[in-house]
């Protein structure tokens, strides 16, 4: 399924109008494209029981969230009502088309995870990153359309969004698709008076 999902986005992706691009590509070289976004979200600690680790926030727009917080949540004990919640999220996706020199269909992944030390204020990073390669199969510049070779053995049909990127990627060429999601959230203490 998690195969699928970066497919997909390859699929919406690939070949994607130079102006969704920060810098526009020459037309000699291999079509390629990169994009990301990210939120912060900050919210207000309004209530907390340190036995039963339950935890009421509430964010700016007012909406209120109650969750336990699991044992994973070093050093809770530090977290007072009137502290801050605050989290970001970061995600990046990018792909490039370059000439294969023998490579085949590949698909990895990798995730990591870093909390705060003990004595901090809780917090936790947390990332994960896929990488997949599909292999160039066919090129059909009437219809619009490409078909990729996934790293499943299975082979995809495409449409274009931006034909001009068609004549300049051949049959054989690899497509690597590179997504990375980011999450970082950390307690910050409430400001002095």
């Amino acid at each position: 399924m998690r195969h699928f999902r970066y497919t997909s986005a390859l699929a919406f992706l690939l070949l994607a109008t130079t102006v969704w691009a920060a810098d526009e590509v020459p037309m000699a070289e291999k079509p390629s494209f990169s994009a990301s976004q990210s939120m912060t979200v900050t919210a207000l600690v309004e209530a907390i029981d340190h036995e039963t680790r339950v935890v009421t926030v509430v964010k700016p727009d007012g909406e209120s969230i109650t969750f336990t917080a699991s044992d994973e949540v070093r050093n809770l004990a530090q977290v007072n009502v009137g502290d801050y919640l605050v989290a970001e999220y970061v995600e990046t996706v990018s792909i490039e088309v370059m000439a294969n020199d023998g490579m085949q269909a590949e698909a990895a992944a990798v995730s990591a995870m870093a909390r705060t030390e003990k004595g901090d204020m809780p917090g936790v990073a947390a990332m994960d990153a896929m990488v997949v390669t599909s292999t160039v199969e066919e090129i059909n510049l009437e219809a619009n359309t490409f078909k990729l070779k996934e790293a499943d053995g299975s082979i995809n049909e495409y449409m274009a969004r931006n034909p001009e990127n068609l004549k300049r990627a051949a049959v054989g060429d690899l497509v690597v698709t590179t997504v990375t999601a980011s999450v970082a959230i950390v307690v910050e203490e409430k400001p002095a008076e």
